[in-house]
């Protein structure tokens, strides 16, 4: 994932940042508590295709 492209990217939902998830291939969302799936080096950033974060994902953002 590009990093410039990453600074520019907000959730589509709550407007928050983004953390790339490399071995996930997501971008996840703190805030809204969703993960974004990144498909042929494109985040598809529509709500309907994020899953929720389970707690343990949502953990892990914190740390």
């Amino acid at each position: 994932m590009d990093s410039k492209l990453l600074e520019l990217l907000v959730c589509p939902v709550s407007k928050g940042p983004l953390v790339y998830m490399r071995e996930q291939n997501e971008l996840w969302c703190g805030v809204s508590q969703l993960a974004y799936p990144v498909k042929d080096d494109i985040p598809m950033m529509v709500a309907e295709e994020a899953r929720p974060l389970t707690e343990t994902e949502i953990s892990s953002l914190r740390d």
